[in-house]
Parts: C-alpha cells; sequence; structure tokens
C-alpha cells in the first residue's frame, strides 16, 4: 500500500494494516513509534476492532530528546498505556544516540548515521521501525529471532509498516526487512 503523502493523516489506516497483517501471519507483537501516545492508542483501538491478541510495544523518543529532563510521553499517558497492557520501552535511539555527540562535536559522519540515512532512502518510517524494533529487542519487549510488524512515521503518526525480524543493537546489520507493508509513495 502506498499512501499519497507522509504523516499523521495515514495513521489509522497504517495501524489497520499492521494489525490485520500481524493476525493474518500470526506474528506475536506490533511495536510501534509513539512520543505523545497517539499512534500507539490508534493502533490500541485498530487491534481492539480486528480481534487481535498479540502484545502490542510502544517505543517513545528518548529523555532529553526535545527538551533536557523532559520526555513527550506524559507519565500518564505511560500509566494509561501500561493499564491497557501495553509495555513501554524509553531508550537511547539506536540509530543516534551517542554517535550523534561525536559527529556534532568533530563534523562528521559515522557508521551508524550512515545506516540511518541509508535506510531513510526507502522514508522516515522505514527508518524508524528498523530503530524502534531493534529498540524494544534491546530491551527484551519482542522475541528474539521471530518476525514482528514495526509501525514508524514521518515526524508525527504512523505511515510506514513493516515486517522484520530485529536484532540486537550489537549485531544491527543481522536485522531483516521481510516485507514493507505500507509506506508514503512521496518521500518528503
Amino acid at each position: 500500500m502506498y499512501f499519497n503523502s507522509t504523516g499523521p493523516e495515514n495513521t489509522k489506516e497504517a495501524a489497520k494494516i499492521a494489525v490485520r497483517e500481524a493476525k493474518e501471519r500470526q506474528i506475536s507483537h506490533i511495536a510501534a513509534a509513539s512520543n505523545t501516545g497517539n499512534t500507539i492508542f490508534a493502533l490500541i483501538e485498530e487491534a481492539g476492532k480486528q480481534g487481535y491478541g498479540g502484545k502490542l510495544v510502544c517505543v517513545s523518543h528518548a529523555y532529553g530528546y526535545k527538551e533536557n529532563g523532559e520526555n513527550e510521553l506524559t507519565d500518564q499517558t505511560r500509566e494509561d498505556l501500561e493499564k491497557q497492557g501495553v509495555r513501554v520501552c524509553t531508550a537511547a535511539h539506536v540509530l543516534s544516540g551517542a554517535e550523534r555527540s561525536i559527529s556534532r562535536k568533530f563534523q562528521g559522519t559515522y557508521p551508524v548515521e550512515m545506516i540511518a540515512h541509508s535506510l531513510r532512502m526507502f522514508g522516515q518510517g522505514t527508518k524508524v521501525c528498523v530503530e524502534i524494533s531493534v529498540m524494544a529487542l534491546d530491551a527484551g519487549l519482542v522475541p528474539f529471532g521471530k518476525p514482528i510488524i514495526a509501525l514508524g512515521g514521518t515526524g508525527r503518526g504512523a505511515d510506514t509498516a513493516v515486517l522484520i525480524t530485529p536484532a540486537y543493537a550489537s549485531g544491527i546489520l543481522e536485522t531483516r526487512i521481510h516485507e514493507i507493508l505500507c509506506k508514503p509513495d512521496r518521500l518528503e
């Protein structure tokens, strides 16, 4: 499925596709990037509509992403998600993290950022899907060696879903994208 544009207007349809494919393929976990909760709540709603009984994982931005000491996902939203059985992962971003500090300090590009830029050739959402899958695996929230569905986007919302078997960050090049389920046709 190709969307005509990037962004949050695709969130509900991307969530619908992710849940449908997870249910049909008997995929036990769906991981979604969600910084405010809007995307994960759309995924929860769709999972309920379709009767998906698998596990949902929310991967948020790291603390300090926008403002030092702060996280965009509020404590109340985290609590609400956890009450609904959603596991929340908040960690250093695997495709930037400490390396971004080095590249800013020494004004260069380093290997992990090259991976991120290469993935962006398929769209920002594809890069996000790889990143959050690896982060969720590193946190023990998705199973090792098994495919999951990952949901990510461009800026806000979700516009990309992939079937992926993540590897740990220490072996990120072993990650396998099996299929892109939906993404924007145009890259912005």
